[in-house]
């Protein structure tokens, strides 16, 4: 039996417990899940791209060697061929992300016949963006109930330096 993987590509500045959901979602269907968390540095990150990686990891690490994290720069596309596999993993929130998702799904396939599969988060969770943990964060906020208390944490240190 051949190993089925997919990519699940993103920001994740920071990884909320949406996109926990949807690895753990994605883990009943594939047996490995690679978190392939983009440079980006058009979006200007809070956090720098290792902090990224090692946020993600320390969130999957009960997985035990089913969910990878790797960051990555360039064509997503390039990315997945290290993982020989061209099914993506994305979650959607909105109508308003679905979108926008679309158009990367349908230049994905166009580029490698890459597959992309778009999964909701829980609908207590559906709420919950990077964006919206940063601004919450940012103005004093409690994060706890949106992200794990070591990405809690992280926040907290970045936003005393600010």
């Amino acid at each position: 039996m051949t190993t089925k993987i997919c990519v699940y590509p993103g920001t994740f500045d920071p990884v909320h417990l949406g996109h926990l959901d949807i690895v753990e979602r994605a883990l009943n269907i594939f047996e490995a899940v690679v978190v392939a968390i983009a440079e980006n540095p058009k979006k200007k990150p809070f956090f720098s791209l290792e902090e990224r990686v090692k946020m993600f990891q320390d969130a999957v690490s009960k997985y035990k060697g089913r969910v990878i994290v790797e960051g990555f720069s360039g064509l997503l596309v390039n990315f997945m061929k290290r993982y020989n596999t061209k099914i993506i993993i994305r979650g959607v929130r909105l109508f308003t992300d679905f979108e926008y998702e679309l158009q990367i799904a349908m230049t994905n396939y166009k580029l490698d016949k890459v597959e992309t599969f778009f999964m909701m988060p829980q609908q207590e969770l559906i709420h919950i963006s990077s964006s919206i943990v940063k601004d919450v964060a940012l103005h004093g906020g409690d994060v706890s109930n949106m992200v794990t208390p070591y990405v809690k944490s992280m926040l907290e240190e970045k936003v005393r330096k600010i």
